[in-house]
């Protein structure tokens, strides 16, 4: 094997791992993204079952049920609306009519079931993903950020 022949498999080899190691990472990165979408946004494209996302926009008014540490409540961004089931304690702050970002992932019936519930911190915020998202459904009304 000539000098020339074995420096040309070494090039190659390097690349190699680098590839396998470059799709590993990509691969990897691609699992722990976590995506925002709206009630309209999964009437459009719908998010595979078992997919964790973030669904955002306002708590809809009479659809807050409490049982014992369980709530479920409606998710709506004026347009669409959609179920949400979750199990533990909700911030201060949750109630009808505010925004609310929650995280989690789709059951086969449809009910979005949520590991985390975030609600605004104070009266003069809307987290921004529901209000780009109310803005896109032409439902923003500059009142509600106030």
């Amino acid at each position: 094997m000539t000098r020339k022949r074995r420096r040309l498999y070494i090039v190659l080899s390097g690349m190699a791992v680098l590839a396998v190691a470059a799709s590993l990472v990509l691969m990897s990165f691609e699992d722990s993204l976590v995506f925002f979408r709206s009630p309209s946004d999964l009437v459009e494209k719908p998010v595979p079952v078992g997919r964790n996302f973030r669904l955002g926009g306002l708590v809809e008014e009479g659809s807050v049920v409490k049982d014992g540490v369980e709530i479920s409540f409606r998710v709506t961004d004026l347009v669409e609306s959609v179920s949400v089931r979750y199990r533990g304690l909700v911030p201060d702050l949750f109630r009808e009519g505010q925004g609310v970002v929650t995280e989690g992932q789709l059951t086969e019936d449809g009910t979005f079931v949520a590991s985390s519930v975030l609600a605004k911190h104070d009266e003069n915020y809307m987290p921004p993903e529901v209000a780009e998202s109310l803005k896109a459904a032409g439902q923003w009304q500059p009142e509600d950020k106030k």
